[in-house]
């Protein structure tokens, strides 16, 4: 790639809203996590594994701008050169600060759910007029919550193994079988029960 690509191609790098001049380097981490269990005889075991969160380590550089002026304000009418590096400076502390996640295009990946982890800015006699920083990046995983409701602690014999209220649907309300109802149907059906049998079985006689 030729000297003039190489510059052009800086600019499909994004962190956020923010495009950087320039991109020095860039230094991704993807790591999985393998479990042990030590055992009594021979090596660890392993019996699950998950991927953990990815990391970026990018050198940026910015380049500067602000008024075209010094010491005048220029760019509160609208003449500027863009951004200065004090102005950049801030909208990366704000981005880190707002802890809301965003979008990272690299080079070799498009990550999602990144945070700015930390920011080094250097500074000295080769760029005092510019912005050259390191970001480090990390991929937040982000989860869904849902609300269970649970009985009254009151009312729970064994609190950890209660059931949550469960929606069952509409039920509708039954009268109870007596032994009353029963003998009534069966004397219906039957034609009549003899009042010592009803006597026998404690039922009082109408």
């Amino acid at each position: 790639m030729d000297i003039e690509s190489a510059i052009f191609s800086q600019h499909s790098r994004k962190i956020g809203t923010l495009v950087p001049s320039v991109v020095i380097s860039e230094k991704h981490s993807d790591a999985l996590e393998i479990t042990e269990h030590p055992v009594e005889i021979g090596a660890p075991v392993s019996d699950h594994a998950f991927k953990r969160p990815s990391d970026v380590v990018m050198e940026l550089g910015f380049a500067g701008g602000g008024s075209l002026l010094n010491g005048i304000n220029t760019g509160a009418i609208g003449l500027s050169l863009g951004l200065s590096p004090q102005d950049t400076y801030k909208q990366i502390l704000d981005l880190q600060a707002s802890r809301q996640p965003f979008d990272v295009i690299t080079g070799k990946k498009t990550y999602s759910n990144m945070l700015i982890r930390a920011i080094e800015v250097t500074t000295d006699k080769t760029s005092e007029n510019v912005l050259m920083c390191v970001l480090t990046l990390h991929e937040v995983i982000i989860t869904q919550t849902q609300l269970a409701p649970v009985a009254d602690k009151s009312n729970m014999t064994q609190g950890v193994s209660t059931s949550a209220v469960q929606n069952t649907g509409t039920k509708a309300l039954t009268r109870p079988v007596t032994v009353n109802s029963l003998l009534t149907s069966a004397n219906s059906f039957f034609g009549g029960v003899p009042a010592d049998v009803l006597s026998f079985i404690g039922i009082p006689l109408k």
